[in-house]
């Protein structure tokens, strides 16, 4: 398992994406090269670009910032999942940072997951911000549908860099974190056009029942955004360089040079953490039946959690503990759920294993995996046992993975 994840992550590293892009794709000729890094992955990539192009000038808004050799560069550390204050700083220094930009001039985004909270420029007070991301998160909305409410709340997101890049002809690179790799969706679309409307906006609200306990502040606020025929994207070249494909695929060729009989059975991995990691459960204990061992299920996606409990956890927790007790009593097989960048909610874990031991080594502790999961408790579970998965930030953010061994 560790030899297939390692090749999984190596497949969708930062740095080496953004060299390859550039190996591969001649730039326009500027005056000034500018360089906007923006997710979990920018001081990476950041760094990468330093490597192949002279910059006038650089900012990077990360989560966790790693040292850099760019000159000049600012790093700031934005707030994450919920936007703060210094979020909201980062979004103040990046509209100063456009600002200085010409039509003469190139801009290189380099954006990854993670960046619509690092970055705010909202249209609303920071506190209400905050209260209808946090009510969003915990109702169990999709990262869509979060986003979507992002974009129509903030100057910055939907298109909003490039509104405000004076012209500047624009290259964004992006780590794809999202389902369907969609542009807008990705660090909720600065550089992108936004095919959706405020009555999709207002359409989650009431999907979800939180139109009426919102703060006043939000209805008012929510405006349109540039759309697809908007001139200002004339002059914007999108490009995903790394997504959850890529480490899928990669997942797979590895499994294949070990022996394994391989399928990637979802490539687009959304829903209940809980109903997905049983129905994941499921099929793995099935298939036990019909196919030959070795093999191996691959899965990616992000799924979400709706939250009932007061307990401690993240979705890859969650979708491993829903499966403890099917897979309980079988021989040599293995669930693994991790997050890429190495951070399962808000936890220091990447995600958790299960085997068909796990529920009987719980149980003689007391713990029973139906009680811990109705409360959204499973880091404490995996944490008694040992089953957490803990690799501290990667680096990198294409969703996660879902990885089934029967050996």
């Amino acid at each position: 398992m560790a030899e297939i994840l390692a090749h999984s992550f190596h497949a969708v590293e930062p740095g080496a994406a953004v060299k390859k892009y550039l190996h591969d794709t001649p730039l326009p000729p500027s005056k000034r090269v500018f360089a906007l890094g923006l997710g979990k992955a920018s001081c990476a990539m950041t760094q990468a670009l330093a490597e192949e192009i002279t910059l006038a000038d650089a900012l990077v808004i990360t989560k966790h910032a790693s040292p850099l050799t760019v000159q000049p560069v600012t790093v700031i550390e934005g707030n994450h999942p919920i936007p703060g204050r210094d979020s909201h700083y980062a979004g103040t220094a990046a509209i100063k940072f456009l600002s200085q930009l010409t039509k003469d001039d190139l801009l290189i985004c380099l954006i990854s997951g993670g960046g619509s909270a690092l970055m705010i420029a909202p249209r609303i007070p920071l506190e209400d911000l905050q209260s209808i991301t946090s009510a969003l998160l915990a109702c169990g909305a999709r990262i869509d549908e979060i986003n979507t409410l992002r974009r129509h709340l903030d100057k910055l997101k939907g298109g909003g860099v490039a509104s405000m890049a004076n012209g500047a002809q624009i290259y964004s690179l992006l780590l794809s974190d999202v389902a369907g790799d969609a542009l807008e969706a990705i660090a909720s679309g600065p550089t992108a056009p936004d095919p959706t409307t405020l009555a999709d906006a207002i359409s989650i609200l009431e999907k979800y029942r939180l139109k009426e306990i919102i703060p006043a502040s939000i209805l008012p606020a929510l405006t349109e955004t540039p759309k697809p025929d908007n001139p200002i994207f004339r002059r914007v070249h999108n490009s995903i360089i790394a997504s959850n494909a890529i480490a899928l695929h990669a997942a797979r060729a590895r499994a294949e040079i070990l022996g394994y009989q391989t399928q990637i059975i979802e490539s687009n991995l959304e829903g209940e953490a809980h109903v997905r990691g049983r129905n994941v459960a499921l099929l793995l204990k099935e298939l036990l039946g019909e196919l030959k061992r070795p093999f191996c299920l691959l899965a990616g996606g992000e799924t979400t959690v709706t939250i009932r409990g007061n307990g401690k956890g993240g979705r890859n927790q969650e979708l491993a503990l829903a499966a403890v007790d099917i897979l309980a009593g079988l021989k040599d097989v293995m669930l693994v759920s991790i997050a890429t960048d190495g951070e399962d909610g808000p936890t220091d874990a990447a995600g958790a294993f299960v085997t068909g031991e796990t529920a009987q080594r719980a149980e003689s502790l007391g713990m029973f995996a139906a009680a811990h999961l109705l409360n959204n408790d499973a880091y404490p579970y995996f944490a008694e046992i040992d089953h957490l998965i803990k690799t501290g930030p990667s680096g990198t953010n294409v969703n996660d993975l879902v990885i089934c061994l029967a050996f």
